[in-house]
């Protein structure tokens, strides 16, 4: 599955969409956003698991996934909310 975010803001993805839904299993963040200094220095990106769910069409299609990336340690807790961590990331230059 490969995700693009469009705006993104200290660490979290605040708008995306979904560019290829196969292996949902195996998410892939691409970034398309201006990011300024915090949005993307201090750690992994987030992307919101409820935003993650609604890319792949509700609950029963991502709650698979979900245990999936759980169990590999890619659902963390941030201000409450579970998001999917996007910990891997490099700019892509001009």
């Amino acid at each position: 599955m490969r995700i693009r975010a469009i705006a993104v803001f200290e660490q979290v993805v605040y708008n995306c969409f979904a560019v290829d839904l196969s292996r949902p299993d195996h998410p892939v963040l691409e970034v398309d956003a201006l990011l300024r200094p915090g949005d993307a220095d201090n750690g992994p990106i987030l992307l919101p698991v409820p935003t993650y769910v609604a890319l792949l069409g509700g609950a029963e299609q991502a709650r698979p996934h979900l245990r999936s990336l759980q169990q590999r340690g890619r659902i963390v807790s941030h201000q409450e909310i579970s998001h999917i961590a996007f910990p891997f990331w490099e700019p892509a230059g001009d």
